[in-house]
């Protein structure tokens, strides 16, 4: 139980900060990259809020006034090394050497039922977008966040981040540049044509067809597995590492997937049978263009599940 839950005025404050709550998680999330660390500023937030409520005075908005809390507690976390590291998973088999090394191995999935969010372009949810914030220095990431993704203006992202107009500036022009820099801008397909390629993907994947799901990617395509650092590119690489995986477990394990969304773009819960019955095998997100499969983020272990709740108010 949180302690404003208690309190009185508590549901003054719960009237105060309830509608800017999951705006404030996804903030949290963007800047920190993992569910579990957003979670936590979150309530570290909140409590803040909370705490300072007396000498909040309404000179500005409950929005600026919370999103300058939760902005900065995220810049402390990354700061004082308060973002978790992920334990790195052992493989049961012994995986074919990478084409690279993912750095940003801490990013989970977000989930994100309702496909089209009317307040929030996709864009700015979608896995290439936030892992590509985690790879810029925190306080470039916070600027680039309050002016082109919450529509602060340059004055206001200054007063949120304590800095100078002119300085916020020169943060942006460079975060701009690095994040263009790290991800590819791509037409994305309808929704329908988004659920046809994920349910081809799903029936492959699951047969084993390895062919199947091969020629579904583009020639561009590549896997990624986080919180593991390996990251293979090419039609060549990710069929080596399918045919491993699949070697494993080929004649005592099945595969089964069901259908989710995670970052705006289809996913899969993972599930594998086994001695005891069936076991979460973490999570799959597809990163879809016009011409196929271009990324396939597989998530693994319990802790990529994105069933989560926002904190209860």
């Amino acid at each position: 139980m949180t302690t404003w839950e208690t309190e009185e005025g508590a549901d003054d404050f719960r009237d105060l900060v309830a509608p800017h709550v999951s705006e404030l998680h996804r903030h949290c999330y963007r800047m920190l990259g993992s569910v579990d660390d957003a979670d936590e500023v979150l309530q570290e937030t909140l409590l803040a809020a909370w705490q300072g409520l007396s000498g909040f005075e309404g000179r500005a908005s409950p929005r600026t006034w919370l999103f300058r809390i939760a902005t900065n507690r995220c810049l402390n976390a990354i700061r004082d090394g308060k973002r978790r590291p992920p334990l790195v998973p052992a493989p049961p088999f012994e995986p074919p050497w990478p084409t690279e090394h993912h750095r940003a191995t801490w990013i989970q999935p977000y989930p994100t039922p309702d496909p089209a969010q009317a307040h929030e372009r996709r864009e700015h949810i979608e896995l290439a977008f936030v892992s590509a914030l985690q790879l810029l220095p925190p306080r470039q990431c916070a600027a680039l966040l309050l002016v082109d993704v919450l529509g602060f203006s340059l004055s206001e992202a200054a007063d949120l981040l304590g800095s100078g107009a002119t300085a916020i500036k020169g943060l942006l022009q460079r975060a701009r540049a690095g994040v263009e820099g790290r991800r590819e801008e791509v037409e994305r397909p309808s929704p329908p044509a988004q659920n046809a390629v994920a349910e081809r993907f799903a029936s492959a994947f699951s047969a084993d067809d390895i062919d199947g799901v091969l020629a579904l990617l583009t020639d561009r395509a590549w896997l990624a597995m986080p919180p593991a650092p390996h990251l293979y590119r090419g039609h060549d690489a990710i069929g080596a590492f399918l045919e491993a995986s699949i070697a494993w477990r080929r004649g005592s394990r099945v595969v089964s997937l069901t259908p989710l969304r995670a970052n705006a773009a289809p996913g899969f819960a993972v599930r594998l049978s086994g001695p005891d019955g069936w076991q979460p095998g973490g999570v799959i997100v597809l990163e879809l263009v016009p011409d196929g499969i271009l990324g396939i983020t597989r998530f693994l272990g319990e802790s990529g599940l994105p069933h989560r709740r926002l904190p209860v108010l």
